[in-house]
């Protein structure tokens, strides 16, 4: 489930799942949240991500949350998902990160690839036809899992945004609370 694998031209590395908390490796539990089938449902205390996926189960994936003030809740959808994407900071966060004007909008952003902060995947969430900026994505960083590191975005290992990405199509509801 975590090992090395082969995506699109790009070698992802093995996962060293023994250096994580089981609690947030992807598992088929008893759905917790009363959702229909094929929801997604981010809960940031407890830094899950359920797909509902009916029979009162639920796949459970671990994530990383925004870090306080960076964070989104509410109901939307997910517009639509991109393999291997373009991350492009917003202008916000370039000005209080100066280092990222290299993948500004102005400079075309950074391509994919491993070292991208999008990951192996994205699905881009949309509230009432507008771009929330907020994204479910991978990243190669396995031990933020758990965390509140980010700003904003709800992060999972690459193979479990491959995973979800395979498993939920555009439109998809989404809940995160």
């Amino acid at each position: 489930m975590y090992a090395a694998v082969e995506d699109n031209g790009y070698q992802l590395p093995a996962i060293p799942i023994q250096k994580m908390d089981k609690r947030y490796l992807r598992q088929v539990v008893q759905d917790p949240t009363g959702e229909m089938p094929g929801t997604i449902v981010v809960d940031t205390t407890n830094r899950f991500l359920y797909l509902v996926l009916g029979n009162g189960q639920a796949m459970r994936y671990g994530v990383g949350i925004g870090r306080d003030g960076f964070a989104w809740s509410g109901r939307a959808v997910i517009q639509y998902k991109r393999e291997w994407p373009r991350w492009t900071p917003p202008d916000e966060m370039v000005a209080r990160q100066p280092e990222l004007e290299p993948y500004s909008s102005r400079n075309g952003g950074m391509a994919p690839g491993l070292k991208n902060p999008l990951g192996a995947r994205a699905l881009y969430i949309f509230k009432d036809g507008k771009d929330t900026i907020y994204r479910l994505h991978g990243n190669p960083e396995w031990w933020s899992i758990g965390k509140a590191v980010s700003s904003g975005c709800v992060r999972l290992m690459n193979q479990d945004i491959i995973d979800l990405y395979n498993r939920v199509p555009a439109k998809s509801p989404i809940l995160v609370m």
